[in-house]
């Protein structure tokens, strides 16, 4: 089977734990450990998140006021070379020495016209108090949203429309390797007005794309088996952080996309998951990264698959009766 991984951040960085390079290696270690199975018995392509990365770089290039801070794009290559080479070399101690790993710096195209440009949404970087934010507006034209009683930089998060790297993924698939690429979303770039000798010329953004999404696109354009989505919840769930939450066992995507999920944790999962399943006629799944050889077989996490009738609860806590 050809199977996607998408890596949630806590994978790499669990809440609360300062930033350190041996707290992340720490948590890559424990993330290889449940992708290695996997990776010695299939094709295997890891996506994964960059969010907490890509905010420390730019805290750190903020210190240095000769230049100013990289741009968003630039700060993402960083990140995909530095948690690639992470993942790379845990996953490398748990697999046999002679089977190839390889990390793709990965540029994903994004729509000028994206509505996401219009109203950014996705909050990067540290909390600001109101007159600090004001003065940053001001002074480098960023935006800012409340966040509690705080207020956080928010930038566009485009849909992704094309990968770049797709043959060279391809190329490494077939000839045995484990793939790591489109992390953080990808590098978001589009094409410019500017001419170039080839034509058009590319450039990156100032923006981020959701990694479940992109890695949803990765998955299909693939021809993948299965999309997993690995998070720190062990299904998706209705009613979540309520008495009555249940958790679905297995859904139709056509029976959930338009429920209501939170934007910025499981609504962007759901619909990544949904929009594989839809397009592909296969199946993805969320759930924990302790889990994910379980989703793999149909055990564990929530299914979307279009082979499913509507929707299926897991039995409720003490229940002896199975699904509902």
């Amino acid at each position: 089977m050809r199977v996607v991984v998408a890596l949630g951040g806590n994978a790499l960085l669990r809440r609360g734990q300062a930033m350190s390079a041996e707290n992340q290696r720490a948590n890559v270690r424990v993330a290889a450990s449940a992708l290695a199975p996997i990776a010695r018995e299939h094709e295997l392509v890891i996506a994964h998140g960059n969010g907490p990365q890509v905010g420390l770089l730019a805290l750190q290039g903020s210190a240095y006021t000769a230049v100013e801070v990289y741009p968003l794009d630039v700060l993402d290559a960083q990140t995909q070379g530095q948690i690639g080479y992470m993942i790379e070399q845990e996953l490398g101690n748990e697999l046999p020495e002679d089977k190839a790993l390889a990390t793709l710096l990965t540029m994903i195209e994004v729509d000028p016209a994206d509505p996401a440009f219009q109203d950014p949404t996705k909050p990067i970087g540290p909390q600001y108090t109101k007159d600090d934010a004001d003065r940053l507006a001001g002074e480098k034209g960023w935006v800012f949203k409340p966040d509690g009683d705080s207020y956080r930089r928010v930038v566009p998060s485009p849909k992704p429309k094309r990968i770049f790297e797709l043959r060279p993924v391809r190329t490494l698939l077939e000839q045995g390797a484990v793939v790591l690429c489109a992390g953080g979303g990808g590098i978001p770039v589009m094409y410019t007005d500017e001419a170039a000798p080839a034509g058009k010329r590319l450039a990156g953004v100032e923006a981020v794309i959701d990694k479940d999404f992109a890695s949803a696109l990765l998955a299909a354009e693939l021809g993948a088996d299965a999309l997993l989505i690995a998070t720190d919840v062990d299904a998706v769930y209705h009613g979540w952080g309520t008495p009555d939450q249940r958790a679905i066992r297995r859904v139709n995507p056509e029976a959930i996309e338009g429920s209501d999920f939170a934007a910025g944790s499981m609504g962007p999962k759901v619909h990544a998951a949904c929009q594989f399943a839809s397009v592909s006629g296969r199946f993805a799944a969320v759930g924990t990264l302790a889990d994910v050889e379980g989703m793999l077989q149909g055990t564990a996490g929530t299914i979307f698959s279009s082979d499913t009738d509507g929707v299926e609860y897991a039995a409720p806590v003490g229940s002896t009766t199975g699904a509902s």
